[in-house]
């Protein structure tokens, strides 16, 4: 989830494994822009993300030999430009009795400043919970305990895609609209996240969406 636009980047279906992780992280690489900065990271404390995060954005470092007894490993490092911060939970007796919040890799200050955590406000994970809550609110599938889940992972894949699609380009957001200074009849433009992001230029509709075909270069 891109915080500025509310842009839905990517998603990948399994466990909470490094390699689930690995893979999302590298869908996310193929779409950044050329040029553009690395994004800053959030996410719950959890290491699997953190491996994941240097194995796609680190590099293989050999620490130099001291002389004395076996040479050291290789080992993956991520690069100088990296950010990343953790929200942890602290739990007692399964309730929450505190929030700690870090910063893994990347300066405090760039990585507060970046998320805008430098005037008083917080790292939090808001926009992708929220995100979490939507899709548990429009798609069945993510309903615990009733017979609506998926039993192919074919068929939960295409409904997650078809989501992400009709989130982008078809549901607008109160969060991303603009007001109309010279409209006497509407005081605000709605916006997509695929509008906000520059992606189109109008609120798509189902028909557009379901009968949109890529052009063929």
């Amino acid at each position: 989830m891109k915080p500025s636009t509310r842009l839905f980047l990517s998603h990948t279906e399994g466990t909470r494994t490094t390699e689930d992780y690995t893979a999302l992280f590298h869908d996310i690489e193929n779409m950044r822009r050329i040029g553009s900065d690395l994004p800053v990271f959030t996410s719950d404390n959890w290491d699997a993300i953190k491996d994941a995060l240097v194995s796609v954005y680190g590099f293989i470092f050999q620490p130099p030999y001291k002389g004395r007894g076996r040479p050291p490993n290789p080992i993956m490092i991520p690069y100088h430009d990296l950010k990343y911060a953790q929200v942890c939970k602290i739990r007692q007796k399964g309730r929450v009795v505190n929030i700690v919040q870090r910063v893994v890799f990347g300066a405090v200050d760039e990585v507060l400043h970046l998320l805008g955590a430098d005037d008083g406000c917080k790292i939090n994970t808001s926009y992708v919970e929220r995100i979490n809550l939507t899709i548990r609110n429009c798609l069945a599938r993510f309903i615990r305990k009733t017979m609506n889940e998926s039993k192919k992972m074919k068929m939960h894949v295409c409904t997650i895609d078809f989501f992400q699609a009709w989130y982008n380009l078809v549901k607008p957001h109160k969060s991303l609209r603009e007001r109309l200074e010279n409209d006497s009849k509407r005081k605000w433009k709605k916006r997509t996240p695929a509008m906000a992001e520059g992606l189109t230029n109008h609120i798509w509709s189902l028909e557009e969406l379901l009968t949109f075909k890529v052009p063929i270069p």
